[in-house]
């Protein structure tokens, strides 16, 4: 339970810092002139590649084929994460195709594409007595999955959205080159580094963090340079916290109808819920770099990402708590 109670708090410091790199994206923006002394995109694009090697390396596979007979479980959780999530928010594709809404709903279609987050999953299960191993599983596999489905989904309109055709071959090379091959490479030294990681484990932790810090550092600093904000009306800000907001409790309450018809047990029925409704802030930093979103719109397709992502640490663990009391 110490344990667990600490990695919330990390949790909590961790949002307090993206908010501290959104402040710092406004006083003292990174702009091109310092990339003579540090080449922040640079240290990024490493630091993407990095991450995803140590995801390989970090990949429990004993854990993956133990769990791998609960399949109606996993089925929902990453039917849930990759079927219903996109479909709910591609059912308002026409109302907001060919207005000026159509940026603000592909952000939200951004969010929805994106695989389930690990570590607040499975802490979220384990303070509610779900079942972990299952959390760990499904936030492994939804990872794994979510390398080829989001790029995949976000593929359909990115390119309607004016990107040209040969640019679709750059997105695939860089998803290649930074998550593919690192995960690969991960996976191929997983044996031998295995206890390596494991004894590193914090400090590893620390790092992806930094990475997503300086993401959304430099993906503020230019919006706030381009003066991106200033042409945003306010209604569009909250039609945003209202369509993220409203889209959790809708999957939230759907899972909660389908484990219930299904005759779930009390710990899958948490662990469907917790895990199916979790979208990854890590995977959506990530892909904000990766899938050729212009720079002036970076800004716009983290927002959803970090609102969601706050707003579910926060919910989910004053419900896992609550369960917890009840088990």
């Amino acid at each position: 339970m110490y344990n667990q109670l600490k990695i919330f708090n990390q949790q909590n410091i961790f949002l307090l810092l993206l908010v501290l790199m959104v402040v710092l994206g406004k006083i003292i923006p990174y702009q091109e002139s310092y990339q003579k002394v540090f080449d922040l995109n640079a240290f990024i694009n490493w630091g993407i590649a990095g991450i995803f090697l140590l995801y390989g390396l970090k990949l429990n596979i004993k854990e993956v084929k133990k769990d791998i007979t609960n399949w109606r479980l996993h089925l929902l959780v990453q039917a849930a994460t990759f079927i219903l999530f996109p479909l709910l928010v591609f059912l308002f594709y026409g109302i907001s195709k060919d207005t000026t809404y159509y940026s603000l709903w592909l952000s939200i279609y951004f969010l929805a594409s994106l695989p389930s987050t690990v570590s607040s999953s499975v802490v979220m299960v384990s303070i509610a007595k779900g079942n972990v191993t299952s959390a760990i599983f499904n936030a492994s596999v939804s990872g794994l999955i979510g390398i080829a489905m989001t790029p995949l989904l976000m593929g359909l309109f990115l390119n309607a959205n004016g990107a040209a055709e040969g640019q679709l071959g750059e997105i695939f090379y860089q998803l290649l080159l930074k998550v593919l091959l690192p995960i690969i490479l991960g996976l191929l030294l997983n044996p031998l580094l295995k206890h390596f990681v494991e004894k590193y484990r914090n400090a590893i932790a620390q790092f992806d963090k930094l990475i997503i810090l300086l993401i959304v550092y430099e993906s503020f600093s230019e919006a706030f340079l381009e003066r991106v904000f200033s042409s945003v009306a306010t209604e569009v800000f909250l039609i945003l916290i209202i369509s993220v907001l409203v889209l959790f409790f809708v999957i939230f309450n759907i899972l909660d109808f389908i484990t219930s018809k299904l005759n779930f047990s009390r710990e899958d029925k948490i662990t469907a819920q917790f895990c199916g409704s979790k979208k990854s802030l890590v995977h959506g930093s990530l892909f904000v770099m990766i899938l050729g979103i212009p720079e002036e719109q970076k800004v716009f397709f983290l927002l959803p990402v970090m609102i969601y992502h706050s707003f579910q640490l926060f919910y989910v663990s004053w419900l896992a708590n609550r369960l917890a009391k009840t088990a």
